[in-house]
């Protein structure tokens, strides 16, 4: 699907509210982690000639190629309102078509171990900024079979540990209802995360591609958790899967 045609609503200076790249700085494949200095490690690891095309209130993006192909790599922020301002502007002001959320998430099942990927085919929510365009419908909020097939295909190549089916975007971080996810974990959700819900109803929107792939950082039902000095090494895998769904 083609999105829509960028538009530059302040001329060719200044861009967006929130993204101050000039027209041409961003590609059409846009990474999103939440955390902008993950944005500058994940480009300064697997990005050649890597630039920053963005520094607007501390939100890292930087534009680079990987195996010839142009790569814009910038952050999202915590939560689905964040992550639907730069999705919206990204997609709407610049052009990106494919854009895929890097980031970690909590498992539910005990199948699932820390440090395994997880690719979202759905993401279910009880609330997102879109919610009140749907009025009463449910909308069920899904990745692109393309990205998803073949984000799985690079993984099972590359022996990473994978699971693929739905995952849960909460709007709150400390969530006190267990009680949810009791429920969540009965109707087979594989983990918790902040933001694909939102990116795939926005991308939807606007004709644009989406998946979430995420590294378990910690395991909810398990209480282990992702030491910090391991979690760059194991969200270099994630990384990876994402550019040959993006390019394969």
């Amino acid at each position: 699907m083609q999105g829509p045609a960028p538009r530059f609503p302040h001329g060719d200076t200044v861009m967006t509210f929130h993204i101050g790249a000039k027209p041409g700085e961003i590609a059409e494949t846009v990474l999103l982690p939440g955390d902008p200095y993950r944005a500058r490690w994940a480009a300064q690891t697997f990005l050649k000639d890597a630039v920053l095309v963005n520094e607007v209130r501390g939100m890292l993006g930087f534009t680079g190629t990987w195996n010839g192909h142009r790569v814009t790599i910038h952050g999202s922020g915590m939560g689905m309102p964040s992550l639907s301002i730069y999705a919206n502007e990204l997609i709407r002001d610049y052009g990106a078509k494919t854009l895929i959320r890097i980031g970690s998430a909590g498992a539910l099942p005990e199948s699932v171990k820390v440090r395994d990927v997880i690719l979202a085919q759905t993401a279910s929510t009880v609330g997102s900024p879109s919610r009140t365009i749907f009025k009463e419908l449910n909308f069920a909020p899904c990745a692109d079979f393309g990205l998803l097939s073949k984000a799985y295909a690079a993984a099972t190549a590359k022996d990473i540990p994978v699971h693929v089916g739905g995952i849960y975007s909460s709007d709150t971080f400390y969530d006190e209802r267990p009680d949810l996810s009791e429920q969540l974990l009965r109707h087979g959700c594989l983990g918790v995360e902040m933001e694909a819900a939102e990116l795939y109803i926005v991308a939807a929107r606007h004709g644009a591609r989406a998946l979430a792939v995420l590294t378990v950082s910690d395991h909810i039902t398990t209480g282990e958790a992702l030491p910090a000095d391991q979690r760059e090494r194991s969200f270099g895998a994630m990384i990876e899967i994402a550019l040959h769904a993006a390019f394969a």
